[in-house]
């Protein structure tokens, strides 16, 4: 890589005309000048694109059909020209240094594919800092106790193959960043006319499972909670997150064979949540259907009985 290399800023956005001013201005003054800021709208139908075209041409605006945050980052990887890709949700801030220190740390390990880094989480209401509980998907305020800086580089490679599991809590959208040769290897990423959002699972799993890569322990972003948010604030967020989580399990698993520890794995675990939620939406029949139909009887078992464990583990808290 070299000294100045090129950084792509990839913005999707859908309906959230109140807040992607505010994220296009957070990419546009960031203290690293190389950059490109690329904002999809996946067939907004409020003020967004009114919005968009203030900026005129100090973004890369592309309009686009609704079909779904995977076809939004579909379309903006294959636009981007960066080096390095960052991505950023419409309704969140990238914070002024956050491209400087992400350039800086691929500088610094150039055998390295992506780098993901901390995040802020705050409460609009209430302007407070809020930290995620991982487990259940629910936020604490932050104290001092919970701080404590992890920055190291990681290779997860072996125990995606040998364990299929991972342990790290990755961040979300907003938090990760990757070179372009990685994303390569990834993109296409799958697209769904019933899941829409959440697309982040499929890109960070299959990274973390090709690459060496960097947690940086800084801040780097501000993920806003409020009432709108696509993934959030939905009611049904834990049968969300299981169809997210099959969708990952089928994908993977043909994409990428040789880790069918850890899809198998991760499919038990979807399919436990849908057992405790009230059973498997009929939207998700299908992907269950399919990824059973693609596996052996002995692995059937042993997704059974793992999320019979997964399910009573919970339930144990």
């Amino acid at each position: 890589m070299n000294d100045r290399p090129l950084v792509s800023i990839l913005i999707n956005n859908c309906n959230y005309g109140c807040y992607v001013d505010k994220a296009i201005e957070s990419a546009l003054n960031q203290t690293y000048s190389h950059l490109e800021v690329i904002v999809v709208d996946d067939g907004s139908i409020d003020n967004s694109r009114e919005v968009i075209a203030r900026y005129q041409d100090r973004v890369i605006p592309v309009l686009k059909e609704n079909e779904g945050q995977s076809s939004a980052l579909n379309v903006g990887f294959n636009i981007a020209k960066g080096d390095i890709i960052c991505f950023l949700d419409a309704d969140d801030l990238a914070l002024l240094e956050k491209v400087s220190e992400v350039v800086n740390v691929f500088k610094n390990n150039p055998d390295i594919g992506w780098c993901f880094h901390s995040i802020k989480v705050m409460d609009m209401k209430t302007g407070k800092l809020l930290k995620r509980i991982c487990h259940d998907n629910v936020y604490v305020t932050i104290t001092e106790e919970t701080k404590q800086s992890r920055s190291q580089k990681c290779d997860f490679r072996a125990s995606m193959l040998e364990r299929g599991k991972v342990d790290f809590i990755i961040p979300p959208t907003s938090g990760l960043c990757f070179t372009r040769s990685l994303l390569k290897q990834i993109f296409p990423l799958p697209q769904y006319k019933t899941h829409k959002t959440s697309a982040d699972r499929c890109l960070k799993f299959s990274a973390i499972a090709l690459s060496p890569g960097f947690f940086l322990d800084r801040e780097l972003t501000i993920q806003r909670v409020h009432d709108c948010n696509a993934y959030t604030a939905r009611s049904d967020r834990q049968q969300y997150m299981a169809r997210s989580i099959l969708i990952m399990a089928n994908w993977m698993r043909v994409r990428f064979p040789e880790l069918a520890k850890f899809t198998n794995k991760s499919f038990a675990k979807g399919l436990s949540i849908y057992w405790r939620t009230g059973g498997v939406e009929a939207s998700a029949k299908e992907l269950v259907k399919k990824y059973l139909a693609s596996i052996s009887i002995l692995e059937r078992l042993g997704i059974s009985l793992r999320a019979v464990y997964y399910s009573l583990k919970i339930w144990e808290r």
